[in-house]
């Protein structure tokens, strides 16, 4: 069986993938073809249906969960750490700065509007959006990815998303930021599998981490290296990306809260786990 499987080209997303893309995992009868896109372009095509798997960003998960089960794997959260709005140094924001944000999708733009609701927004592709900042484009701009490890010495930081989501959330919860989704249409007993694959995959990444990271590197899949790509994928894809825990399930309720209060869903917010595959089906059926 085929599967359409895309995610975005930055160090987690590839390192969570390509345990099974270099054949360390079991993937029974199913074909998994990739597809690497910017995380907003995964936005905008998962609104549209078009992958059967898809790297997301988690502010985008009420607006496609009628058509999408959310995974319990491949995620992403930031703990004390996430985007960060940057700045030329010295310079001070107006109340209406100018901002360049990753994506009207993104789980850090709609946190950054509901804190900036003055801000006058331009939307660009993250790897832009640093060199907006520095040829003063834009007054500020909000790094993602690894951006936030390497950004120029003629920058600093003016606020951390994640500041702003501790004051938002009222308190310690993990940052959702992205995580995987796989289109409802199909069926059950294949999702459970698809899913199961998926988690060995990360499992498998994270137990063999030095050696994936560096055939990653010699294959030049990943955009940094060393000690600096050692870092982020322990922020961003360590083993709390394995399976979604109960702190990070109760982070994605108070995510969808706070976008309910704010304007950004026009529908209530509801408890996330009951979008997520009902994996006991399985063992019903096996019994």
């Amino acid at each position: 069986m085929k599967i359409d499987l895309a995610h975005s080209p930055d160090a987690d997303d590839i390192f969570m993938y390509y345990a099974i893309a270099f054949g360390w995992v079991d993937t029974k009868d199913y074909d998994f073809f990739n597809t690497p896109l910017d995380i907003e372009t995964l936005n905008v095509e998962a609104l549209k249906g078009t992958f059967d798997v898809s790297a997301i960003s988690f502010a985008l998960y009420p607006h496609i969960k009628d058509e999408y089960a959310l995974l319990r794997t491949a995620v992403s959260f930031g703990d004390g750490y996430g985007p960060k709005l940057v700045k030329q140094k010295n310079k001070k924001l107006k109340k209406n700065f100018r901002v360049a944000l990753s994506g009207k999708h993104t789980t850090n733009a709609m946190l950054f509007r509901i804190y900036y609701p003055d801000a006058r927004i331009t939307y660009l592709d993250f790897l832009e959006i640093e060199n907006a900042v520095l040829e003063g484009r834009v007054d500020a701009g909000v790094l993602i990815h690894e951006s936030i490890l390497n950004f120029s010495d003629l920058l600093e930081v003016e606020k951390e998303i994640w500041d702003i989501w501790r004051e938002l959330s009222g308190g310690e919860l993990p940052l959702p930021l992205g995580g995987m989704v796989l289109r409802r249409s199909i069926p059950l007993n294949r999702a459970i599998e698809i899913e199961n694959i998926l988690i060995d995959g990360v499992k498998v990444a994270n137990e063999r981490k030095i050696e994936l990271s560096k055939k990653l590197e010699d294959k030049k899949l990943v955009r940094i290296d060393g000690k600096l790509l050692e870092k982020y994928l322990n922020m961003y894809a360590s083993n709390e990306s394995i399976t979604l825990s109960d702190i990070q399930l109760k982070a994605l309720n108070k995510l969808y809260e706070i976008g309910h209060k704010f304007g950004e869903y026009g529908f209530a917010a509801e408890n996330i786990s009951d979008y997520l595959i009902p994996n006991e089906y399985k063992n019903l059926r096996d019994n």
